[in-house]
């Protein structure tokens, strides 16, 4: 019997992404670790510094992660000093993240680790953005049908 799909995995578009991940994050550890900050760290650090401030729950769903989630990389940050919180007066369920006086000033050590992250991927001014963007729009397609499998889902279907 002959089976003609025959799983490859240099034919799979999820081992090339967490290939490329994997390297663009191994390439970023040196470089954060000498302003200590840890990959996941320096991504909640980098909404607050596009931002501002912001409540744990808009961080979560703007890193498209599960609020837990973030909860042990707030403690590590709030402990580090670069970041304070506060609980809303109105709804104490909800807590806002700002930045500390030390978390702004390392804004500017983190875009030269970006800078030089950057330079090593070997691309140029027009690939690189052009390349974020469809990884974005290749994101929302995904969001977008795991959104319809899921209201599917819940959906009665009528007889």
């Amino acid at each position: 019997m002959s089976n003609d799909k025959h799983l490859r995995l240099d034919d799979q578009l999820c081992f090339a992404l967490y290939a490329a991940t994997n390297a663009v994050t191994r390439s970023y550890a040196p470089l954060l670790k000498a302003i200590d900050l840890t990959y996941p760290q320096y991504l909640v650090m980098l909404v607050l510094w596009q931002d501002g401030a912001s409540t744990s729950g808009s961080i979560a769903r703007r890193l498209k992660l599960a609020p837990h989630s973030i909860t042990p990389l707030l403690d590590k940050l709030e402990r580090a000093g670069f970041v304070e919180r506060q609980r809303d007066q109105a709804d104490r369920r909800v807590v806002h993240v700002l930045l500390s006086e030390r978390g702004r000033a390392l804004e500017s050590a983190a875009a030269d680790a970006q800078s030089v992250v950057e330079c090593q991927t070997g691309l140029d001014d027009v690939t690189l953005p052009a390349l974020r963007e469809e990884l974005m729009r290749l994101v929302n397609r995904m969001e977008a049908e795991d959104e319809t499998q899921a209201n599917a889902v819940q959906t009665p279907e009528t007889v």
